[in-house]
């Protein structure tokens, strides 16, 4: 239990504040839960204020229910991406047929940072056979940390056990999806302290989606459903790209969260 005083956690209001924390009151009490002393909590709020994002500073984001593991360099995940397990979670609960007589639906987190979407979808279906995978060692760790076996390193599909060819029920692909050129306007917090890999999307935005989507027909079962997010203005490439690889596409929008997925389901 953290024996953090009033007159500390007074002092770290004002420090985050004065780096620009708007909401500097509630990120000092999740510092001072976490610290367990004063000095402990100055060095929290020394990271926090020199720009580090709170969730890493902590160690861990509560996310869709579950409380998510994270460490430095990780990319943190986003409010908006309880729409990919929303439609995950609905599709892996109606799956099933000839994927549940061996060994239950099969859930893939591709590009899965810290695991965070795979873990609650999980945590919404108990029982699913969750794999993960990255190519970023330290993600992987932190997946591993998050999720325990199954997580697996190497770039896209080549991480995958060959096992799982023809056998995914639900793929979920967060890929990067930000252009190139939007990258250095992007919140000092994403572009400092996130790997530029789970961000950048290439000249469009696009390219890492492309190459899942190329693939993915080869790696759903059949009915089986990919995820992924991306904005209101890659809808059009993105569907398209879906159409080209024989699948078939629909989009989903959530405008309290603010975001978008584009799914692709196979025949």
């Amino acid at each position: 239990m953290s024996s953090v005083l009033n007159t500390d956690l007074a002092e770290a209001v004002v420090r985050l504040r004065a780096a620009g924390c708007v909401f500097a009151e509630d990120e000092a009490a999740v510092l001072g839960e976490a610290a367990s002393d004063a000095g402990a909590l100055r060095e929290l709020v020394r990271r926090r204020a020199e720009g580090e994002p709170l969730e890493q500073v902590v160690g861990y984001a509560d996310f869709c229910g579950v409380r998510v593991r994270l460490r430095p360099g990780v990319f943190v995940p986003r409010v908006r991406s309880e729409l990919l397990v929303t439609l995950a979670a609905e599709h892996a609960g109606t799956s099933g047929g000839g994927t549940e007589r061996r060994g239950g639906v099969v859930v893939v987190d591709l590009c899965c940072g810290s695991g965070a979407l795979g873990l609650a979808v999980r945590h919404r279906i108990p029982g699913i056979d969750l794999h993960a995978a990255d190519s970023d060692p330290a993600a992987v760790a932190c997946a591993l940390d998050n999720l325990g076996a199954s997580v697996h390193r190497g770039d896209l599909f080549t991480a995958l056990p060959r096992e799982l060819r023809g056998r995914i029920d639900v793929l979920i692909a967060n890929v990067p999806y930000v252009a190139t050129r939007h990258i250095p306007f992007l919140p000092a917090e994403a572009r400092l302290h996130e790997p530029r890999t789970a961000l950048d999307g290439g000249a469009d935005g696009l390219d890492v989606f492309r190459a899942v989507v190329a693939e993915a027909g080869a790696w759903l079962a059949p009915g089986g459903l990919l995820l992924s997010e991306i904005t209101t203005d890659q809808i059009e490439p993105a569907t398209d790209s879906v159409r080209a690889a024989a699948l078939r596409p629909a989009t989903h929008t959530d405008d309290d969260l603010e975001a978008t997925v584009v799914t692709a389901t196979r025949p």
